[in-house]
């Protein structure tokens, strides 16, 4: 006779289920990739909008990725530390209950018309999202075998660049297209947007709290001694981190108003928003189609001569004028497209049990979106928008440099 305590612990098991399976996982996770570059991308767009409802200069106005990226200098540390202790469902949950707590905050802000309480806004949002990268990064690396973890990479983040495809073209359309000259009316432009995105992160939260994923031992079990920073590939992987997200994020934020009468005086806002978009287009195409290279390609020699082309499309954009230098300055979005992850899985490779901390240490180096854009801010005010572009030139130079040598294993 089977007995009452077995009866009980095989209801429980059935009503548990098994975990999904490594595919099943990959496809929810992308969902992760995806807001995160939606919410990320609006930034470019709220930018403008708030340059022009508050009379900011250029690094008044790039104070909105000061602070959002900041966000990833104090709390990436600690959010490694967290997903150390609490795993990488819990830190998922977590993640996203943050970043909806700092959605709904754009709504008192918008209502006061204040811009230090927009960017306080922006730092809540940033402190969930960097949980979330800090969970979901080595999460997707560690689903599968090391040799294809920047192909995963590659191929989730070509859903963030969905996310930041999609992104302004839906803040052109709720937030750049008020031109209303009442102040607190352009201001409420963000409120809704940003409700029905707390609502969404809210949504995504309950069904992370509930699936069953699969464990991964090695950085939820394992006890690490030493530390992550003794590996100098990390280290030099940060500083590419670093130079990458501020190179990215300058130009992004910087599109809209290098495109119309800041810079090139091509277009209005909103239709500069629109090629935005595009930019942000050709991250997510590259990013599919450098999934599939990296199956032929060293993950290395690709990041090389995609930094390579950065440079010359970036220095061609400043020396010329008109759809030449637009051009120019749209497609480095196609070549910016497999930085990132490859960055990142070339910085993590052979970690092992450090796999949390180094995960913790890059997404710390994505301050860079803090630290570039401000300086680029400064450069655009003193030398003009276009000449600034000269501090992304640097950065994608030391990216080719790590790519050549800076990843290898001391």
């Amino acid at each position: 006779m089977v007995s009452i305590s077995a009866q009980m612990n095989r209801a429980k098991s059935q009503s548990e289920g098994k975990p999904m399976n490594f595919k099943a996982a990959l496809g929810l996770l992308t969902s992760l990739f995806f807001m995160w570059g939606f919410l990320t991308c609006m930034n470019d767009i709220l930018i403008p909008h708030l340059k022009g409802l508050f009379n900011l200069n250029f690094t008044q106005a790039m104070l909105v990725q000061f602070t959002f990226f900041g966000a990833y200098f104090l709390m990436s540390l600690p959010a490694g530390r967290i997903i150390g202790k609490i795993g990488y469902k819990s830190g998922i949950v977590l993640g996203l209950t943050i970043a909806g707590l700092g959605a709904l905050l754009f709504y008192p802000a918008a209502s006061f018309l204040s811009y230090g309480f927009f960017l306080f806004a922006f730092f809540v949002l940033a402190s969930g999202i960097v949980i979330l990268q800090v969970a979901a990064n080595p999460f997707v690396a560690e689903l599968g075998s090391p040799e294809t973890a920047s192909s995963r990479l590659n191929l989730t983040q070509g859903f963030n660049s969905l996310g930041t495809t999609v992104a302004p073209m839906f803040g052109a359309y709720l937030i750049l297209d008020n031109n209303s000259g009442d102040l607190m009316n352009r201001a409420s432009a963000v409120q809704m947007p940003y409700i029905g995105l707390a609502v969404a992160l809210g949504l995504i939260a309950l069904v992370f709290a509930f699936v069953k994923l699969p464990k991964i031992m090695n950085a939820e079990e394992q006890k690490a001694e030493g530390s992550a920073w003794n590996h100098s590939h990390l280290v030099l992987g940060a500083l590419a981190i670093f130079m990458y997200v501020g190179a990215e994020v300058s130009i992004g934020s910087a599109l809209v108003s290098y495109l119309g009468s800041d810079g090139l005086n091509l277009f209005g806002e909103a239709q500069a928003a629109g090629y935005v978009s595009i930019f942000w287009g050709g991250a997510m195409a590259g990013r599919f189609i450098g999934s599939a290279i990296m199956h032929r390609v060293s993950s290395s020699k690709l990041l090389a001569f995609n930094a390579i082309m950065v440079v010359l499309l970036v220095v061609l954009s400043m020396l010329t004028e008109g759809q030449v230098a637009l051009w120019s300055i749209v497609l480095v979005g196609l070549f910016n497209s497999i930085m990132f992850p490859t960055i990142f899985t070339l910085a993590i490779d052979g970690l092992g049990k450090h796999t949390s901390q180094g995960s913790g240490i890059l997404c710390l180096a994505i301050v860079g979106g803090a630290i570039v854009p401000l300086l680029m801010g400064v450069l655009a005010d003193n030398f003009g928008l276009q000449n600034s572009f000269i501090i992304t030139v640097l950065c994608y130079a030391y990216i080719f440099y790590y790519a050549v040598k800076g990843y290898k294993h001391a």
